[in-house]
């Protein structure tokens, strides 16, 4: 085989100096022939050779075949084998992105893309940041004739922690005496502001609107003893559990305020809770015992229930009885509160970098994001730089509860802090840094570790949404089976079509069924109550409520665009709407719904929910007849059943709807084709009436004993099932 594809070679190379010859050889013959025409017959011409053009002819031989020799030579020098080339070794890792695969072999997406054709991976879902699986990374690298090496995950540049922390515990030479910090919890409407009131002989409870506690407040008491009490007064409302939560962590005795007539309540068992979790001592306050059914004893006695044992009892909690409305024996409560305080041996170290937490945040229209807090170390002064959260401030302004301008706020005392870059969260803990460049540090490490949290969670969610879309497609591949790649196209292209394709009725249910909200409140704790109830909702099978965005501070022009893009409602709590704004909601469609109380805003938006749900259909039954005897009448060639009837109840009317009953089951709903009287047609039969009617329905058939029911349908508004708990 080889020897004759080196003849063929051969042959192949004298074909060009041939194609010379013959060439030049066709001319000289013809130039001969012209100039001896009569010298030699035609055929003796044709096989003359001139001797001059055989010399040629040789050499020409002669001169191809040294280079074929010369060539002969050059191949026998060269290796059979030429050595191959090492593979390039890729580095790779786990979870890499089609991106950086690409960017890895120094190739572009297209070719990743084009390696994976083939394959059972559905190249229409891979997007530049979609994560690989490794099946999918060894096959594209195999086709690249390169070696494969995994490596370790992928790790970013190591970023220093820049955060800030509390300080070592003080030396206790450092420390001094401080006020306690105490929190009144209990049930709502049980007394605890007014209690309160009494004490800083304040009307507080007399300006709140609907007489209930929405906010969490701080209050510094001074008694006539000279002593100092820090009061935290936390709602009592079922809405409002994380501000009593976040009221028991920085608190050092809880007072729980219970009514005597009405007893332990569902939120004095919470406030129980919310002091067991946190460790601290409890001192009971028996409110409202001037009422004439007050029963303290039993009070007591359902406390022992939920470990709360009373000194009665020979347990270790104070019980006071009081009435915060004729202010009997407060100041008992106040002495019961300093004993324990002292028992407790409170003492904080008020040098060095301040630290403290947030009670509440909201933002004032001059002064901006503000803040209320508590100071637990250190002393606060203008000037100092502040961080929390993700927020940091430069201190400018401090004042009291009382609006009073300060200079200096010492440990457990309540302060008002203005200076903030951005609002910070209720609850957030309050540092001190040296300064403003460390402070912004600070908030750029939490930032970026908030970043990375995020990131990992994205991560999570995309790989099992991943998961999810492989598994639909093998399960759709499934499905073609061996079908012609002709009949899977069509396929697939009926079910792109029916999945976006939507009737315009189909599309206005499908608007109707979700309900976007905007929510503005006055301050952190109003939008955390709101969104902790609204996290309750668990019928989205009946109409779907979509939070599109949320904050502190009156409604904006910003808030409506948002309402105006998703076509949603905007709900205040405590907030002002300019006239402008309700102007610019007017022009553009937008609802604008404003509450003072929390309760009251929670059934409104139960209402808008119930509006967005299909209306329910009942049945109003207008009269009964039974069949008496059944026939058949001819309308031209068809042969129509009859039925006699006698009205046993109320009346049957013409226009109206009918349902045949037989053995107490329907068979049959619809309209009736005629009704008559005797030989009349009627429209109406009354009670104890014969009649003849007949039906829509071609095959239903009448049986003597089974009954007619004439009713209208009336639609009535639903409503939604969800309970927010209270």
């Amino acid at each position: 085989m080889n020897q004759k594809l080196m003849r063929l070679k051969t042959l192949l190379r004298f074909h060009t100096p041939c194609r010379h010859l013959h060439s030049l050889r066709q001319r000289t013959r013809a130039h001969w022939m012209h100039s001896f025409p009569s010298a030699y017959p035609v055929g003796t011409a044709q096989l003359y050779v001139p001797p001059w053009q055989t010399d040629m002819l040789i050499g020409t031989a002669l001169s191809q075949y040294r280079f074929l020799s010369t060539k002969k030579k050059e191949r026998t020098r060269k290796p059979q084998l030429s050595p191959t080339k090492p593979k390039t070794e890729l580095e790779v890792w786990r979870g890499m992105t089609v991106k950086e695969l690409a960017g890895a072999m120094n190739k572009d997406i297209d070719y990743i893309y084009e390696a994976l054709l083939n394959t059972t991976i559905n190249i229409d879902s891979l997007e530049a940041d979609s994560h690989l699986d490794d099946i999918w990374i060894k096959e594209v690298i195999k086709k690249t004739g390169m070696k494969l090496r995994w490596s370790k995950l992928k790790q970013d540049k190591v970023r220093v922690n820049k955060d800030a922390v509390k300080r070592p515990p003080a030396d206790p030479a450092l420390l001094t005496p401080r006020s306690p910090v105490v929190t009144m919890m209990g049930h709502v409407d049980h007394g605890k502001t007014t209690l309160l009131d009494k004490l800083r002989k304040t009307q507080v409870a007399a300006m709140e609107a609907g007489g209930i506690t929405q906010h969490i407040g701080a209050f510094l008491v001074s008694l006539p003893s000279g002593e100092k009490i820090t009061f935290l007064d936390t709602p009592g409302h079922a809405a409002f559990s994380a501000m009593r939560a976040r009221g028991a962590q920085v608190t050092d005795i809880i007072v729980l305020v219970v009514a005597a007539d009405d007893g332990v309540m569902k939120q004095t068992i919470e406030s129980i809770q919310h002091a067991k979790d946190a460790q601290v001592p409890i001192v009971l306050a028996i409110n409202k015992c001037d009422k004439p059914d007050a029963d303290p004893e039993k009070v007591k006695k359902e406390l022992l229930a939920y470990d709360v044992v009373c000194e009665d009892y020979g347990g270790e909690v104070q019980a006071v009885p009081v009435s915060a409305l004729t202010g009997d024996n407060l100041m008992a409560v106040a002495e019961a509160t300093i004993a324990l305080a002292e028992m407790l041996e409170l003492k904080a170290d008020p040098t060095g970098l301040v630290e403290g937490t947030i009670i509440e945040s909201f933002t004032d229209k001059g002064r901006g994001p503000v803040t209320t807090a508590i100071i637990q170390r250190g002393t606060l002064r203008k000037g100092s730089i502040l961080v929390a959260g993700m927020c940091w401030a430069k201190v400018r302004l401090m004042f009291d509860e009382n609006g009073k301008t300060i200079n200096e706020a010492y440990p457990s005392m309540p302060v008002v802090i203005v200076g903030w870059r951005d609002l910070p969260s209720a609850g957030d803990e309050i540092l001190e840094v040296e300064s403003e460049s460390r402070a912004r540090e600070v908030v750029d490490w939490r930032n970026f570790e908030k970043e990375q949290e995020k990131n990992k969670e994205d991560l999570k969610i995309i790989e099992e949404k991943r998961k999810e879309h492989q598994e639909a497609y093998q399960k759709a591949r499934a499905q073609y089976g061996s079908l012609h790649w002709k009949k899977i196209s069509y396929k697939k292209y009926l079910d792109r079509k029916k999945q976006n394709i939507l009737k315009p009725k189909e599309k206005l249910e499908r608007v109707s069924n979700v309900l976007p909200v905007i929510v503005k409140g006055d301050v952190d704790g109003s939008i955390e109550a709101i969104l902790d109830i609204m996290d309750t909702y668990d019928v989205s099978h009946e109409c779907e409520l979509e939070l599109i965005h949320f904050g502190v501070g009156d409604i904006s022009e910003n808030d409506i665009n948002f309402a105006e893009i998703f076509n949603g409602i905007i709900y205040g709590f405590n907030v002002n709407v300019s006239n402008v704004i309700q102007q610019s909601a007017a022009r553009k469609g937008i609802k604008i719904k404003l509450h003072k109380i929390i309760y009251r805003l929670i059934e409104d938006l139960k209402e808008e929910l119930s509006s967005r749900l299909p209306c329910l259909v009942e049945e109003h039954k207008i009269g009964e007849a039974s069949i008496l005897a059944t026939f058949f009448i001819t309308e031209g060639k068809k042969k129509v059943p009859v039925a006699g009837c006698r009205v046993q109840k109320g009346q049957l009317e013409k226009q109206k709807k009918f349902k045949l009953i037989r053995n107490g089951h329907v068979i049959w709903k619809g309209s009736l084709t005629s009704l008559k009287h005797h030989k009349d047609d009627t429209s109406v039969i009354k009670t104890g009436m014969d009649c003849g009617l007949s039906l829509d329905g071609e095959k239903v058939e009448f049986k003597v004993g089974d009954e007619i029911i004439c009713y209208e349908e009336k639609e009535i508004p639903a409503k939604t099932s969800w309970d927010p708990g209270f």
